[in-house]
Order: C-alpha cells, then structure tokens, then sequence
C-alpha cells in the first residue's frame, strides 16, 4: 500500500437476517480497496455488487472480493468509491505502471479507458456519481465541462466522458454502477 499520501479505506457495514431478525453481517474495512502505488493518493474501492435480480435475504458471502469484474452485466449493480488525486499526480505518473496496476485491481473498467485520450471511457451502464469530498470536473467527449463540488450528484447515461481533478486536494466519489444493454 502507498503510504506517501494517507487514503482511508471505506468502511462498509452490511446487514442481513439471522432467525427472523435484522442482524449486522460485517462491519469493517472494504476488501476490495486498493491504494495504488503507481498513482499517489489514488483509491478504487468496489464496496459491494448484486446480481441482475438479487434474491433476499443476501447470500453472506463476500459481495464484492478483490479483483471482481467492475462493470456490471446489465440489471447487475456495482457501488464504488473512488479517490481522485489531483490531476498534477496523475501527470506525473508512469502511465504504463498505473495501467498494470489497475488492471488488477478494476478489471473490465480500465479497459475501457482510452490511450490516446487520458481519463476517457465510455461503460455501458448508467451511473449514479455523488461527490462525497472536493470538488471534481466532469467532461464530455466535445470538451464541454462542469465543475461539481460536495453533494452534487450526476446521473451519467453511457455517454464518452473523463473525471479531472484540477485542485490541489483530493476529491472522493461514490458511483452506483448499473448495468445497462446498448443499442447499436
């Protein structure tokens, strides 16, 4: 774990049913967090996933282990947290480590990352996006951009788009991951 710049690892408590009652299954660290060492400062965290129909009571094992598929099959979900250095980290990089080191870590997302045009992606899901901390930009595939700061929450549809952290501190999100089907 890199340890230059202090990340803290979400917390997630889950709750099931034991005889009848409401009961807390876990409560601790995420297990699918990382804190990568090739991009100081940076966190992906898949805090927990369901299935396209999910069956209560939950099953309770792990939701969510390491190294899970990110985006989801359609009527699937995935909640992520996500920290963002600022994009002067990001720049300072080795593109090649922090590629090697993400695809361990969220598979099926960074390959949706564009080489030739750094932070954009398009996923076929439709996405809840809170800012949780900071602030962030969101910008489209035709350069348009908005500053979103605490509390704002965007609804992204499939659309070609990039996160830009252009402040000096780190800004966390939350994203709940839809699987979606595209039509063509």
């Amino acid at each position: 774990m890199n340890r230059a710049i202090a990340v803290r690892i979400p917390r997630r408590v889950v709750t099931g049913i034991k005889d009848g009652k409401s009961v807390f299954v876990s409560d601790g660290p995420t297990a699918n967090a990382h804190v990568y060492d090739a991009v100081p400062g940076h966190l992906t965290s898949v805090v927990y996933a369901t299935a396209a129909k999910p069956v209560l009571p939950q099953d309770h094992a792990e939701q969510a282990p390491p190294q899970i598929m990110v985006t989801p099959e359609p009527g699937a979900t995935k909640v992520m947290i996500v920290v963002f250095p600022p994009d002067s980290v990001f720049a300072t990089v080795d593109h090649k480590a922090a590629f090697e080191e993400q695809a361990i870590h969220i598979p099926g997302l960074i390959q949706a990352f564009e080489p030739d045009a750094p932070g954009m992606h398009t996923t076929d899901t439709v996405d809840y996006d809170i800012v949780l901390d900071g602030e962030i930009w969101l910008e489209l595939d035709d350069g348009a951009e908005t500053l979103l700061q605490q509390g704002d929450v965007v609804v992204q549809c499939g659309t070609r788009h990039a996160w830009r952290n252009k402040g000096e501190r780190p800004a966390t999100m939350c994203f709940v991951l839809i699987g979606a089907e595209r039509k063509s």
